[in-house]
């Protein structure tokens, strides 16, 4: 039994699961809101709620465990991330492609029991998601493939419920891009001079800290712009304004810590980042209710 428990806490340690509250809110904000304009209710039912939880549940393990494994090399070097349960051995890397292609399957399997549009996509997802891992090594736009991976969320949130891609939820993903992307440059500033001796392509590292920190905020402005645009071609009313607004100030809020103390940067990544998604779903449920 304690076995087991070591086995579940180093997987626990290899995905981070509590960070998928980065990416939940967004996968049912879309859900709720497509429910909301076909049905008149942003309740979608039981069973996408189910099978909603599983994809998205899958196709996060999928993603962490391939960024673990393709990155092994870069993390045993890095003081920041030797400790992997994918560098120390904890998970060898056997185990480690099994769990890669056991939540890759389960992902598939679950969107073909959601309907026929959210299965054929969930092989180019897949590869997205997979990409991200890739990137880094030959482009500094990694930085903006890993935000598009966190915004196929909501268009697959979409999918389920409506099996079409309407214009409000590419916008709303547009903003889930550049959110990511943004604090991703932030959390990025940690590794630059690794990144540097390492070679690889990151923003900060290529072009140094007050560039970086310049275009995080042009591209969370960009957040809060494609979020209203979001707002409105939902037809949403004022609390889901309320919500971007809120959320814009969340934004500022990020970079005002950062750039008066580096060293809190976990609290701007993790905490506000996590408030800012739950925040945006209850304002946009609020608004629907």
């Amino acid at each position: 039994m304690q076995k087991i428990i070591l086995t579940l806490k180093d997987i626990g340690d290899l995905i981070v699961f509590k960070h998928s509250v980065f990416a939940l809110p967004f996968i049912f904000t879309a859900m709720i809101t497509a429910s909301f304009l076909r049905d008149d209710t942003p309740w979608f039912g039981w069973s996408l709620l189910c099978f909603g939880l599983v994809c998205a549940v899958s196709a996060r393990n999928f993603a962490m465990a391939f960024n673990r494994y393709m990155d092994k090399d870069i993390d045993k070097d890095n003081p920041r991330t030797a400790n992997r349960p994918s560098v120390d051995g904890r998970i060898g890397a056997k185990n480690l492609k099994i769990f890669i292609i056991v939540n890759a399957l389960v992902f598939i399997i679950s969107a073909y029991f959601v309907n026929s549009l959210a299965f054929w996509l969930s092989f180019p997802i897949l590869v997205v998601l997979g990409g991200y891992s890739l990137f880094k090594r030959f482009s500094e736009l990694a930085h903006i493939v890993l935000g598009l991976s966190l915004a196929l969320a909501p268009i697959a949130g979409v999918v389920a419920v409506s099996e079409s891609i309407p214009l409000w939820s590419v916008l709303l993903s547009l903003g889930v891009v550049f959110w990511v992307a943004g604090f991703d440059l932030l959390y990025s500033l940690q590794d630059m001079e690794f990144d540097k001796n390492k070679g690889l392509y990151s923003i900060p590292s290529i072009y140094g800290d007050k560039a970086t920190m310049f275009i995080s905020a042009i591209f969370h402005a960009l957040t809060f712009v494609f979020w209203l645009l979001f707002a409105w071609a939902a037809g949403l009313g004022g609390w889901a304004y309320f919500g971007c607004v809120i959320s814009g100030a969340i934004l500022y809020q990020e970079h005002r810590i950062v750039r008066r103390d580096f060293s809190k940067i976990d609290r701007a990544f993790f905490t506000l980042n996590g408030y800012l998604g739950i925040m945006f779903f209850i304002f946009i449920l609020i608004d629907l209710l």
